[in-house]
């Protein structure tokens, strides 16, 4: 009788116990099923939101920059406001000093680069005159070229050439030129506002959250984003002039003309990471190359601009920014070929503040720990601990 007893009890514990581990393997499944369903969903809204940045560039890049603008120049104005100067008054000068400089720096450079685009074939006449002996090489492919076509074209009579007429260059120059007035008008009026406004902003965005420690990460997160930004475009416009200092030093030193926009070329274009110094190192070998007559002279220029800008970014801008803000160079890369596929130039030059944005979130919140990691340059704990 007690031999039935214990078989039906351990059948009944066996039972109980099938039981239990069909629920944890359902619990199991369920909860991979909400993460595979979570992980979808933010995909989903990841691509989403990327369509609509991508057709809400005339809106949310003037805002943007308003917004950069307004922390850049934030830590100026909580200095004047210490110091007894209201907020509004110290805002208003900041960004009239601001546009100030814009205006004068588009008008001082519109003239020698207006000239410089109307004579563009003049230039690279003279330019293929002088590498001639460079570029018969290229010259005999593309005799040959034309001469594939002429022969694809005149063989079959149903092929047809087709001419498709575009804007003129001045149509499309004062379009440019009117959608950036446009754009940096808002820009500037944006951020007037939210530095006269003082932390009107910064409190009626931690009221969004119910809870008093995310009230406190939030506050966190705003000044250490303020901060940051703040610092590194003030000290990215610090290095970038003094670096136009130097080249337009040497480029006046060995005789180039306009020296001085020359020089302001490349600090707007020292704002570009990568591509900036490819492209002003291009436009001062091009003029140096028509404005003098042996190719040994004219290579110095290019040389001096590559020389200061492979100084500046391998040695002063880390040593100055600091580990804080030094960011991997792959993400940096990444960023910038996104926002530069996403919005042009303009992407390019909002790319690393976003990265840095980004980065300030990622060291406040403990989910993104691991991609701030990634992002920042310096060496994970483990291989640390592996190299000692």
């Amino acid at each position: 009788m007690k031999s039935a007893d214990s078989d039906d009890a351990a059948a009944v514990t066996s039972s109980a116990l099938a039981a239990v581990a069909r629920a944890e393997t359902e619990d199991s499944i369920g909860a991979r099923d909400l993460t595979a369903i979570r992980r979808t969903l933010g995909f989903i809204l990841l691509v989403s939101l990327t369509i609509a940045v991508y057709f809400a560039k005339e809106l949310i890049l003037p805002l943007l920059i308003g917004i950069i603008l307004a922390l850049t120049l934030s830590t100026p104005v909580r200095w004047l406001r210490r110091h007894g100067l209201p907020s509004v008054v110290a805002a208003t000068a900041l960004i009239l000093v601001a546009g100030t400089l814009f205006v004068g720096s588009a008008l001082l450079v519109a003239g020698p680069v207006s000239g410089w685009i109307s004579e563009a074939p003049k230039i690279g006449a003279e330019i293929k005159v002088k590498l001639r002996s460079l570029a018969s090489s290229v010259a005999v492919v593309q005799e040959a070229s034309d001469r594939v076509e002429e022969i694809a074209v005149g063989t079959d009579p149903t092929v047809q050439k087709v001419a498709l007429q575009t804007p003129g260059l001045l149509t499309v120059a004062v379009s440019n030129v009117m959608g950036v007035i446009a754009t940096a008008s808002v820009a500037l009026f944006l951020a007037l506002f939210l530095l006269a406004s003082g932390d009107m902003f910064y409190l009626k965005l931690i009221d969004i959250f119910p809870r008093f420690g995310d009230k406190k990460r939030a506050l966190r997160i705003l000044y250490g984003i303020q901060e940051s930004i703040s610092r590194y475009l003030l000290t990215v416009i610090v290095i970038n002039a003094v670096l136009a200092a130097v080249i337009g030093i040497g480029l006046w030193a060995i005789g180039m003309p306009q020296p001085l926009i020359l020089a302001l070329v490349a600090f707007l274009l020292n704002f570009l990471p990568f591509i900036g110094g490819l492209l002003g190192a291009g436009l001062v070998a091009a003029v140096a190359i028509v404005s003098f007559e042996q190719l040994g002279h004219a290579a110095l220029a290019p040389a001096i601009y590559i020389v200061a800008s492979a100084v500046e970014g391998q040695f002063i801008t880390p040593v100055i920014l600091g580990r804080r803000l030094e960011l991997n160079l792959v993400s940096v890369f990444v960023t910038v070929v996104f926002w530069g596929w996403l919005w042009g130039v303009a992407g390019v030059l909002m790319a690393v503040p976003f990265l840095v944005c980004l980065k300030v979130m990622c060291d406040h919140l403990e989910q993104l720990h691991s991609l701030g990691s990634f992002l920042s340059a310096a060496a994970p704990s483990s291989a640390t601990e592996k190299t000692q």
